[in-house]
Parts: C-alpha cells; sequence; structure tokens
C-alpha cells in the first residue's frame, strides 16, 4: 500500500513536472506572438507627389524653331512642327496658329482654348525642340560668311570655325563684333584674334547673343 502511494506520488511529480516546463517554453512564443499582434506593421512612406517643372515663360518663338506639342492622350494630335516663314504652325483639329511671337506658354493656351470645342479640357504642352530663330552674322574675309544658328554657348572663335577660318587677306587683329543694343543703336566690341589664340586677353573671346555681326576685315 505505501510502495503505490509512493509510485502515484512520484508520478504525479513527474506530470506536474513536465507541464510546467511546457508552460515555461511556450511562455516567450506567446509573448511575441502577441507584441506582434500589438505592433502594427511599420508603413511605407508615401511618395512623394512629382513637382512639375516650372515653366519657362521668358524664350520667345521665332521662325524656323522646332516646337514639340504633346496633347494628352491625343497622340494623332501630339508632333513634333516646325515654325514656317510666316510664323505659323498647323495642327489636326486646331489649324492655324501664330508661333513666333509668343512663349510656349501662350501658344499651349491658346492651342487649348482652339481644342475645348472637340476635346473637355484638353491639355497640352509645347516645348522648344530646336532653337534655330536665334541666329548671328558673320561678315567680310572668311570662307562662308553668312547667318549661322547660334546654338549652345557660341563664341567668336566658334562663329571663325563655322564660317570655315580667314582667307588669305583677313585682318586677324582688327576683328570686331557688332551688337544691338536695346535703344537701336550699336556697341563695337574688339577681338584680337592673334591674341586669344596665344593665351592673351581670353575675355575677348565673348558669347556671341542673338542678332550680332562678327565682322573680319
Amino acid at each position: 500500500m505505501r510502495s503505490n502511494l509512493c509510485k502515484l506520488i512520484s508520478q504525479t511529480s513527474f506530470v506536474i513536472a513536465i507541464a510546467i516546463t511546457m508552460c515555461l517554453a511556450q511562455a516567450p512564443t506567446s509573448n511575441l506572438t502577441t507584441q506582434a499582434k500589438a505592433t502594427p506593421p511599420a508603413e511605407a512612406p508615401a511618395a512623394a507627389p512629382s513637382a512639375n517643372k516650372p515653366h519657362d515663360d521668358t524664350f520667345v518663338i521665332g521662325n524656323d524653331d522646332v516646337l514639340a506639342i504633346n496633347v494628352w492622350k491625343e497622340p494623332d494630335i501630339s508632333r513634333s512642327v516646325p515654325v514656317r516663314s510666316d510664323g505659323k504652325i498647323s495642327l489636326p483639329l486646331v489649324g492655324e496658329v501664330q508661333a513666333t511671337g509668343r512663349t510656349p506658354l501662350k501658344l499651349e493656351q491658346e492651342i487649348a482654348s482652339k481644342l475645348s470645342s472637340y476635346i473637355s479640357e484638353p491639355e497640352v504642352t509645347v516645348m522648344v525642340q530646336q532653337i534655330n530663330s536665334e541666329k548671328f552674322n558673320i561678315l567680310g574675309q572668311v570662307a562662308k560668311p553668312g547667318s549661322y544658328s547660334l546654338a549652345g554657348s557660341a563664341t567668336v572663335l566658334d562663329a571663325i570655325a563655322v564660317a570655315g577660318g580667314f582667307r588669305d587677306f583677313a585682318k586677324q587683329k582688327g576683328i570686331y563684333i557688332l551688337r544691338q543694343k536695346p535703344d537701336g543703336t550699336q556697341s563695337r566690341i574688339s577681338f584680337n584674334y592673334k591674341d586669344v589664340v596665344n593665351g592673351k586677353h581670353p575675355e575677348q573671346n565673348i558669347k556671341l547673343e542673338p542678332h550680332d555681326t562678327v565682322v573680319v576685315p
């Protein structure tokens, strides 16, 4: 009898020990699960709204410029068009529109106004794809005198190179640039080719402006 009682107590103690061990083993998992449920997943940061680049409303379109015109969701109207010598462009549904003398923003508004009769709230973008209206002249003793497109930051040396270089009797020390002032008069800027190419007075190799005339006597 006593032996059976001891055996029963031993078995009971063993079962209790196993139960305690299982509880202790499950406790961290339970806590972690509770913690995971309590802590919401971190939300991904909201994407910053795409900032539209401010429209440059300073450039004035001229003859021979090439314009990229995009009408949203209207591929049949969107296209690249050159400005004709009469200063106009032509588009489907729009017809002829005066472009020369206007900024891209003003031209957008004009095209959108004409399209509003056919399209609900048309969104029009006008970009100057190629500038051909801003030109300079080079005259005198160069291989190819004439009028050239003012691309990029063209300088006097660039103008001479584009014109094919000097003729045999060019006065390379007596070159000058005629520049129009806002009041209609002209200023005369000297350019000594010999000095500039030899590293002297590099400031004479100025950046050309529209309608400048380089004279090589």
